[in-house]
């Protein structure tokens, strides 16, 4: 990949090197009325193509600086998820033959439950 990327700056390199040979001449450029400025072509296509690149290129660096800091970040989580050891399950309370919970723990009939709309007889 990075023998890829090479060779394309190479080519846009020569391609602006062939640019230059061919169009070296001076223009006028009016920035406003009482200011003018006189340069060669091949210096606004340079400057020209710094101007759109730049900034694009600082926010895709500061997108990886980020998304790098945040996968690492998960990455730190999983692992020490992943060595956190799981508590054993409570032991079950155990009562007569049958191995039911406790039934001030769990009641097993409606009927047992107290009802909140029953008004007290005290």
């Amino acid at each position: 990949m990075q023998i890829v990327r090479t060779i394309v700056w190479v080519l846009l390199l020569v391609a602006l090197l062939v640019f230059s040979a061919f169009n070296w001449k001076p223009v006028e450029v009016k920035i406003w009325e009482g200011l003018v400025l006189e340069t060669k072509i091949p210096a606004l296509v340079v400057i020209s193509f710094l101007i759109g690149l730049v900034p694009m290129w600082m926010l895709h660096r500061a997108n990886r600086f980020y998304m790098s800091r945040r996968i690492a970040s998960l990455e730190t989580a999983a692992r020490s998820a992943a060595v956190t050891p799981v508590a054993p399950p409570a032991p079950v309370e155990e009562h007569g033959t049958d191995r039911t919970l406790a039934r001030e723990h769990r009641p097993d009939h409606a009927s047992e439950r107290p009802n909140p709309l029953q008004a007290d007889d005290r």
